[in-house]
């Protein structure tokens, strides 16, 4: 850990990724399976949410920040690893798939914020730092997100 760098991690699903929209076009390529995320292409099939990508390249290019992407896996779906991967490479470049860490449990890593979408259920609650809670009252979208690290840069 760089003593000197803010460690930001960086939730995937419903905060880099439109889950919801990618889970029901899959599922409707799938109508027959209780879980259509079984199936290979859901994960790199998703698009980016509305700010994502602008917001998190910002976040990444700032001397002041050491940003990584911190995923959970799905465990009904061995191919989401591989798609996640991939979808990092394909939007966010080779540089962020060297920070990429998929682990069940987030509360493990250690670092100053985690931006995700949930508070609790795979590790949040344990995490160290403070959870900027994405897509509630106070970080409803990406801008939010950002003029709360331009405050840090400033």
């Amino acid at each position: 850990m760089k003593k000197d760098k803010i460690i930001i991690y960086v939730d995937m699903d419903h905060v880099l990724c439109d889950y919801d929209a990618g889970f029901s076009a899959h599922k409707a390529r799938h109508p027959n399976l209780t879980f259509p995320q079984s199936q290979p292409g859901l994960y790199i099939n998703l698009k980016p949410i509305e700010g994502a990508l602008d917001t998190f390249s910002w976040l990444f290019k700032q001397p002041k920040f050491d940003v990584y992407i911190l995923t959970a896996p799905s465990i009904r779906n061995p191919h989401c690893y591989s798609e996640k991967r991939q979808w990092v490479e394909q939007y966010l470049g080779m540089d962020v798939v060297a920070k990429l860490i998929i682990s069940p449990n987030k509360g493990l890593n250690r670092g100053h914020y985690l931006i995700d979408d949930c508070d609790s259920g795979k590790g949040q609650e344990l995490f160290e730092g403070e959870l900027i809670h994405f897509g509630h009252s106070d970080y409803p979208d990406w801008k939010t997100v950002q003029k709360h690290f331009e405050k840090l840069v400033a």
